[in-house]
């Protein structure tokens, strides 16, 4: 009976301490994940997936002069430049460009780089990944 007793005990300690580590896991001494408050403070952000990515982006007259392409984000974790997609048509003759994200603003929904057109995006120098 001590002995059933003794195992219950155990096994409640077990299940208890693998319940609580399990909530910030532990790699060497970094941990993995976040805690529930941080998580709701994240889902208030921006997805770049759902909400930036593939995005038209357009002037301050209203006019489209290209598509959000990518994101870049620098060393530091912070968000630095949005790689527009500026004219072609199927891939052919498309130009990306890099636009630090300070220069874009959000109106009545829409990503909005004011002052740019379709040739100023074109003749700035083109956007190419490192290899």
């Amino acid at each position: 009976m001590k002995r059933n007793i003794l195992i219950a005990i155990t096994s409640v300690s077990v299940l208890l301490s693998a319940a609580s580590t399990s909530l910030a896991q532990v790699a060497g001494s970094t941990e993995l994940g976040v805690a529930a408050a941080e998580l709701r403070e994240i889902t208030k952000g921006w997805s770049a997936k759902r909400q930036i990515l593939g995005q038209p982006v357009y002037n301050d007259k209203n006019e489209r002069v290209g598509e959000v392409e990518d994101i870049i984000v620098a060393p530091d974790k912070a968000i630095s430049y949005a790689i527009i997609g500026a004219g072609g048509f199927l891939g052919i003759g498309k130009h990306d460009v890099a636009i630090p994200v300070n220069q874009f603003k959000i109106s009545e929904g829409k990503l909005v780089l004011a002052g740019a057109t379709k040739d100023t995006l074109k003749a700035m120098p083109e956007f190419e990944y490192a290899r």
